[in-house]
C-alpha cells in the first residue's frame, strides 16, 4: 500500500458551521470599521482568511495594509469563539463520510492533515466543536500563505516529512473549485465533494481527479484509498 498525503479542507467539505465564520467576520468589521457589509460583495468559498481579511477592507475603501489585515484576524479569532459557542447544534455538524475517512486514513498510517484557508487557531475552534480537531497532527492553514496554492504545498511537505518520503502522493479533499487548482498546481490529485456551494459536475468541470456527493457515496472511499 502506498503511503499517501490526505489534506482535508474544513468549511463545506469536513463540516459545515451554520455560516460562523461569516458572522465572526461582519462582528469584526462593526467593531473595527463600522460595517459589517464588508464581505457581502464576494464569494467566501475556497478563500483564505487573510485573502478575506484584504478583499473586505478594500470593499469599504480601507487600505489594506498587513497593520490592517491583522488587526480584522484578530479580532474576527475572538468573535468567532463566542460565535462558535453559541451556534445552533443542527446547523453545525460533520459532512457525511467524513469521520469515517479521517479515522480509516490515520489507520491505514496515511498522513492525515489539513490544507486550510483558516488560520490555525479558526480551524482549531472549528473542529474542536465537533471533536476533529485531535485526529490531524499538521496542516497547511492560513497562517502559512495567503495564496492557497502555497498552503496546500506547505501541508503536503508537512505530510511527506512525516511519511519520511518526500515524494509521497497528495490527495486534497475538498469542496470548491478553488481547492482542485491549488491541488493541482502543486501536482495533487483532488478529491471533490459536493457538500457545500458546488455541485459534483461542476468540480468535474473544474478537473478534480475524481468528485462524489459525499466521502458516504458509493466508491468515494474506494478513490480515496485506492480500492
Amino acid at each position: 500500500m502506498t503511503r499517501t498525503v490526505l489534506l482535508f479542507d474544513i468549511d463545506g467539505t469536513l463540516i459545515t458551521t451554520g455560516g460562523v465564520g461569516r458572522k465572526a467576520l461582519e462582528r469584526s468589521f462593526l467593531e473595527l470599521h463600522g460595517r459589517e457589509d464588508a464581505c457581502t460583495t464576494f464569494r467566501l468559498d475556497g478563500m483564505t482568511d487573510r485573502a478575506i481579511a484584504r478583499l473586505g477592507l478594500a470593499a469599504i475603501g480601507l487600505e489594506p495594509t498587513a497593520s490592517a489585515i491583522d488587526a480584522v484576524l484578530a479580532c474576527y479569532l475572538a468573535h468567532l469563539e463566542q460565535t462558535i459557542a453559541g451556534a445552533d447544534a443542527a446547523k453545525y455538524r460533520v459532512h457525511p463520510g467524513m469521520a469515517e475517512a479521517v479515522q480509516a486514513g490515520r489507520q491505514r498510517g496515511h498522513a492525515v492533515g489539513l490544507g486550510t484557508g483558516n488560520l490555525r487557531e479558526g480551524a482549531r475552534l472549528k473542529l474542536a466543536r465537533v471533536g476533529l480537531w485531535e485526529s490531524f497532527d499538521f496542516g497547511g492553514f492560513g497562517d502559512d500563505a495567503e495564496d492557497r496554492a502555497a498552503l496546500i504545498h506547505a501541508g503536503a511537505q508537512r505530510g511527506r516529512e512525516r511519511l519520511g518520503d518526500g515524494e509521497a502522493p497528495v490527495i486534497v479533499i475538498g469542496d470548491t473549485p478553488k481547492d482542485v487548482a491549488a491541488a493541482q498546481a502543486i501536482g495533487a490529485c483532488c478529491l471533490g465533494v459536493g457538500t457545500s456551494s458546488f455541485s459534483v459536475a461542476q468540480l468535474r468541470d473544474a478537473g478534480a481527479t475524481w468528485a462524489f456527493e459525499s466521502l458516504a457515496a458509493p466508491g468515494a472511499m474506494d478513490a480515496l484509498f485506492g480500492g
